[in-house]
């Protein structure tokens, strides 16, 4: 019998035990792990769908959860979610019933937990009222309730130049050292949210402490709940604590909240699944990244956004690492693709002190328009002219090339650029609203 007929054979079986079970569920035929290379397993033997669940059971060894990630004739190919430390070949491989569920509550304010839902901060485990699907569930776009209402993030240059609308979906765009976490953890105290969902997903053991202890603080942990899956994770449990932070904050979405939801960063999150795709053979497209890699990025960034009229909203923030400084990086171009804005900071406004290193001309707010009144709008508008205005002839004006009464426009930039400037900074501390915001713009403009 070759493989084809055989794989039949197996599925005909399994369909027809199913039937004689009451509640459908997946009959658990055992398989055997018979190669393991790198993070991959290779498991014959068993029929499982891509995305289930499967449980290693080695002997004398705690047993070992994996997810199906791909096939090829009678081979199954998993990925582990845990520490594969004690796998021995041959060990007995048995699918798991259900699909992947993540669970859910309000219990979770004020945790910090991992991609697969266990307490980090040593408070006990928590409770959960529900289990929803990991990957959730798609709303039909026509259905959407639509960005008409500002939202106020408390940084000065945000709100008056680059204005977010309640369910935007935005990235923050960033290299390293530019003060990329510090202006997360502002934005964390400072927006008008009722729920705070933030996802650490590849950062460092160390930074994840830090964000909790000093940028979210009691009072911001005290309405957050806090995914992290550091660095050390397997690429799986990554992508996972990603879609898991997701679904937290579907589930208060749902419930008529509006929630920000702070991602850190979705470059860690295409390079997880990058390292899931290799493994299994998908040839690298662009810059080492398989396409699959951008096939995930707008499925995981649908998921946020205002829900139907009757539920909530989910702003999104998503920190984009720009390696090198690199604009042109394949990751950086697609989540501006896919994103309804995206924050700019740069580095040689950080080099030059100050912060937050907002570049205003690199960056955009696609529904700005939608949410703020014509008078902010010009404004805005009035501002970056004068700012684009100096920032072009900044060196004529350095070297003193610039013979002031030349050109009205210049004089004007030269007269204005240090009010510009102070309204662009901001103090990590203190916080500015809306209406505070639009008085600032307007004293720096006229």
């Amino acid at each position: 019998m070759n493989a084809d007929h055989l794989n039949q054979a197996l599925l005909n079986k399994t369909t027809q035990l199913r039937e004689r079970l009451p509640d459908k569920k997946p009959l658990a035929i055992q398989g055997k792990l018979v190669r393991m290379v790198g993070m991959t397993l290779e498991v014959v033997g068993t029929y499982a769908p891509v995305g289930a669940r499967c449980r290693i059971l080695p002997k004398n060894q705690e047993p070992v959860e994996a997810e199906v990630i791909g096939f090829y004739n009678d081979k199954l190919y998993l990925m582990p979610i845990g520490k594969v430390h004690g796998i021995e070949p041959n060990a007995t491989v048995m699918p798991l019933s259900g699909g992947v569920k993540v669970g859910v509550s309000n219990a979770l304010l004020g945790r910090v937990i991992d991609g697969a839902g266990n307490a980090l901060d040593g408070k006990g485990p928590v409770h959960y009222d529900e289990y929803v699907s990991l990957n959730g569930e798609k709303i039909n776009p026509l259905h959407r309730a639509p960005i008409d209402t500002p939202l106020d993030v408390g940084i000065k240059a945000i709100n008056g130049l680059l204005t977010l609308g309640r369910g935007q979906r935005v990235g923050l765009l960033a290299g390293t050292g530019v003060g990329k976490s510090v202006l997360l953890g502002m934005m964390t105290r400072f927006t008008e949210a009722e729920i705070v969902v933030v996802g650490l997903v590849g950062e460092r053991g160390r930074e994840v402490n830090d964000f909790v202890r000093n940028n979210l603080g009691e009072e911001g942990l005290a309405r957050s709940v806090v995914v992290a899956t550091p660095a050390d994770d397997p690429p799986l449990m990554r992508l996972h604590g990603a879609m898991l932070a997701t679904s937290i904050a579907e589930y208060f979405r749902d419930q008529g909240k509006n929630v920000l939801l702070l991602m850190d960063s979705l470059t860690r999150f295409a390079q997880a699944q990058r390292e899931i795709a290799l493994a299994v053979g998908e040839p690298p497209a662009s810059k080492g990244y398989p396409p699959s890699v951008f096939a995930k990025l707008p499925q995981l960034v649908e998921r946020a956004g205002n829900g139907t009229r009757e539920a909530g909203s989910i702003t999104a923030i998503y920190t984009v690492l720009a390696e090198g400084d690199d604009q042109n990086d394949p990751v950086v171009d697609s989540a501006r693709g896919v994103l309804d804005g995206h924050i700019l900071l740069s580095r040689q406004i950080a080099d030059a002190g100050r912060y937050p290193a907002i570049d205003v001309e690199s960056s955009i707010s696609r529904v700005m328009i939608d949410v703020v009144s014509e008078k902010q709008t010009r404004l805005a508008r009035r501002f970056k002219q004068v700012y684009a205005t100096y920032q072009q002839n900044q060196d004529l004006i350095n070297v003193g090339a610039y013979r002031k009464g030349s050109d009205a426009s210049i004089d004007e930039a030269i007269n204005r650029y240090p009010r510009l400037t102070e309204f662009l900074s901001q103090p990590m501390n203190q916080p500015f609203d809306l209406d505070s915001s639009l008085k600032a713009l307007e004293k720096a403009v006229r």
